[in-house]
């Protein structure tokens, strides 16, 4: 399959005055460009050009409307926007297309996630505990915005964000390439600690209260629960999320775990 990249597929966009700006005061992050309304005026937008200038920015100033399309939230872009380098991002079939030995080994799916605290989280928890790879679709899923960013606490902009068109997409993608693919759901006979795991591996993180979706599941090749002896019924999906995500470090599945020997 091929996949043609997108500045989606590169960029971390930002939107908003306090964003905007918090991305261009830190020194961590590089900038590719700024947006501006045309017709913007005031302090904020000022600071933001000021900033910009002082770190050799592109300030570019374009029509309100491409502002709102790029956002895709024009009662808060408030007119500016900032796509900030994400140099850990990539299309999926980009690293499916590396040799063996840099394929990611093990993947994280998001599946109908739409609350952005959620995306947020899992992008933290993942991108803490070394896994290789975290398919956020461009359709389907919260998209990479501000409130994705802080709920991640900064990590968004370096997470191993890889990109497909959608969930069905990537598993698609993910079996034709060999990787066997995994499911959660509560009533699997099979638990996360114990089921045995290829070296190519992909889990898929399903909806908060649907699950995975009915275009995904038949390309789950096993089902597997996480064990609660507590009673609970389930988990909220980024407490899933970093229970596999720990589990593959546990196991030395990991980008930051040992090497099995």
């Amino acid at each position: 399959m091929r996949e043609e990249t997108s500045p989606k597929d590169r960029f971390v966009t930002v939107y908003g005055f306090r964003p905007v700006l918090a991305a261009l005061h830190d020194d961590r992050l590089a900038i590719d460009k700024v947006l501006v309304a045309e017709g913007a005026r005031g302090p904020s937008v000022r600071d933001i050009v000021t900033a910009a200038d002082a770190r050799g920015v592109p300030v570019r100033r374009v029509a309100p409307h491409r502002i709102t399309l790029l956002s895709g939230n024009g009662r808060h872009d408030n007119g500016v926007l900032a796509d900030v380098v994400a140099p850990r991002m990539r299309t999926l079939q980009g690293a499916l297309d590396a040799r063996h030995h840099e394929r990611p080994r093990t993947v994280l799916v998001l599946d109908g996630i739409r609350t952005p605290g959620n995306v947020g989280m899992i992008l933290r928890s993942g991108t803490a505990a070394g896994v290789d790879g975290i398919v956020v679709p461009h359709h389907g899923v919260a998209g990479i915005d501000p409130l994705v960013v802080k709920a991640s606490a900064g990590v968004a902009f370096h997470a191993p964000v890889l990109r497909a068109d959608t969930a069905q997409d990537a598993v698609e993608r993910l079996v034709d390439a060999g990787y066997a693919v995994f499911g959660l759901a509560a009533d699997a006979e099979e638990s996360i600690f114990e089921v045995d795991l290829p070296e190519f591996a992909a889990f898929v993180l399903g909806a908060e209260t649907e699950g995975v979706g009915a275009p995904v599941r038949p390309y789950v090749g096993t089902w597997v629960r996480i064990p609660m002896p507590g009673g609970v019924e389930s988990l909220n999906v980024a407490s899933a999320a970093a229970v596999v995500s720990f589990e593959l470090v546990r196991r030395g599945l990991t980008a930051a775990a040992p090497a099995r020997g």
